[in-house]
């Protein structure tokens, strides 16, 4: 048996192949991130008269550029292990020479290969494989999004202060149509009552009328804001506005894709409290093949809600808080759905008000229940079976 470790890189990876001993079979070798340098990985193998079959290839998931090669090899017939790059490290400790090279990492990562001693990130199907892509998209989408409503809150907060003020929502519907023809309060002032009245009451469905476009110009001629470069605010809020609409058609498209998906590839996920198609396409994203876990507490790791506490020598720390290690869309997928069935889930519920009232602050129970979803995520992808609270 051959097993190959490879150092992922950008542009270049490193490989290092020894057999079922230890022993490294020659020199590491640098190929590049391409179609040919992957045939020169698969001809040095084919050196050693290595079939598919007797070769176990490792790799770490080093952002994205291990996704292509993976693919290629996979493609190929080998057997191909992505470990998280925690595992490595914990095991590159045991070598006394705590030098940090390419070509010591990759036949370290072999060494895990031969031992065995390792969970892996595995593409599981294609349909697992979109879900992650489209669901990281999206995550990246709604946080641009919120991005360009901060900017957007700023340039208000300097030139219309008291616009806060006017509506519950700064980007409800209303409020965005209004923005995005009359910016500045100059502008909200420039145009008469019933002009106003009349987009108001179009873009709010009847709710708003005459009194909130006497509200909003009132509030305009008495504004606090900055008095020069007006042009300049008015160009970028319309601009924004315009930024933000597109982007959350962007998402309504997206969702509508999302959830289609998920309900090919996976239906009890959505039967958790709090848990809808968005979350539920993150969670199956990330999670995968739920077997490659073992136990929920594993789960709970990957997500990176284990409770991680400062220890050294005779000094335990008091102080708790989450490792956040693993990954972080898991992590905000079960933390959100958490934050729901705290309150709406009539176990999670019980159990969120036991916490409270001893004591503990609201993010601690937040966390605790975050811990307990992820046990309920682990025994529903198990057992492909429907949620059902248990209350105690």
């Amino acid at each position: 048996m051959f097993y190959v470790g490879i150092d992922i890189a950008k542009k270049n990876h490193e490989a290092s192949i020894i057999d079922s001993t230890g022993k490294l079979l020659d020199k590491s070798i640098s190929f590049s991130n391409s179609q040919a340098g992957c045939s020169k990985l698969v001809s040095l193998l084919d050196g050693f008269e290595a079939d598919s079959s007797d070769v176990i290839i490792g790799m770490e998931a080093t952002g994205h550029y291990w996704v292509s090669l993976y693919s290629y090899l996979i493609d190929l017939g080998f057997t191909v292990y992505v470990i998280n790059p925690i595992q490595s490290d914990a095991f590159r400790k045991m070598y006394i020479r705590q030098t940090k090279n390419d070509s010591k990492d990759s036949f370290v990562i072999a060494q895990i290969m031969r031992f065995g001693e390792f969970s892996s990130t595995s593409l599981a199907d294609e349909d697992i494989m979109t879900l992650r892509q489209l669901s990281r998209y999206r995550l990246a989408l709604v946080d641009e999004c919120s991005d360009w409503k901060r900017k957007c809150i700023a340039l208000l907060d300097q030139v219309f202060p008291e616009y806060s003020k006017l509506f519950s929502d700064t980007f409800g519907v209303t409020s965005r149509e209004l923005l995005s023809k009359y910016p500045t309060p100059e502008d909200m002032l420039s145009v008469d009552t019933d002009t106003l009245t009349k987009l108001l009451s179009k873009a709010s469905k009847g709710r708003f009328g005459i009194s909130k476009a006497n509200e909003i110009q009132e509030s305009a001629s008495n504004t606090f804001g900055v008095n020069f470069t007006k042009d300049a605010f008015a160009f970028q809020i319309k601009q924004i506005i315009s930024q933000i609409n597109f982007i959350e058609e962007q998402l309504e498209e997206l969702e509508i894709e999302i959830s289609n998906l998920l309900h090919q590839t996976n239906q009890v996920i959505t039967t958790i409290t709090g848990i809808g198609d968005v979350l539920g396409a993150i969670i199956i994203g990330e999670v995968g093949d739920i077997s490659r876990f073992e136990s929920a507490p594993q789960l709970v790791a990957y997500a990176g809600l284990d409770v991680a506490v400062k220890q050294s020598g005779d000094f335990v720390g008091t102080q708790t808080k989450i490792s956040k290690r693993g990954s972080p869309y898991l992590r905000r997928a079960i933390w959100l759905a958490a934050t729901v069935a705290a309150f709406k889930d009539p176990a999670l519920s019980v159990y969120y008000q036991s916490l409270k009232s001893r004591g503990k602050h609201h993010l601690t129970a937040i966390g605790a229940v975050a811990r307990k979803m992820c046990n309920i995520v682990f025994a529903v992808l198990r057992d492909n079976k429907p949620y059902v609270p248990h209350i105690k």
